[in-house]
């Protein structure tokens, strides 16, 4: 029962639990945008749209990251963390992913690079707080 309790308690008060969100909200809002706005998106992205199939294809990414940031905060408000440390460690394949992608796309386009691979770094970081001191409430 004390690992429940503990459980109970992570929440607003713990670095983790906004580190996570601030990932969750930020996919989220990348998911609506690559929903109203996919030329725009996949040039920031690091990915040159070339024809309607493209624009198409940013869509889809954006509502796969609106779920993305959906089901992550579904997790954060119901106040579960190891179902958001096993999630969000899980997710970290998609901005390392994302950077290669890039990397294949562009070469080293140094930018944009760096923006997935900070991404991945990030949350590998929140992930090593996630999962640590699990028994602790301010993690």
């Amino acid at each position: 029962m004390k690992t429940e309790k503990a459980m109970a308690q992570w929440g607003w008060r713990s670095v983790s639990y906004w580190m996570a969100m601030f990932i969750a909200l930020g996919i989220l809002f990348i998911g609506v945008r690559f929903v109203l706005f996919p030329q725009i998106s996949l040039e920031d992205f690091g990915i040159q749209p070339s024809n309607y199939a493209d624009i198409t294809l940013g869509r889809i990414k954006g509502i796969r990251d609106m779920f993305s940031g959906l089901a992550l905060l579904a997790l954060l408000l119901g106040r579960m963390k190891k179902a958001t440390a096993c999630v969000f460690t899980a997710a970290i394949i998609i901005p390392a992913t994302d950077c290669l992608l890039v990397y294949g796309h562009n070469g080293m386009d140094l930018p944009r690079m760096l923006v997935h691979g900070f991404t991945a770094i990030y949350m590998v970081i929140t992930s090593f707080l996630l999962i640590s001191n699990t028994n602790k409430t301010t993690a």
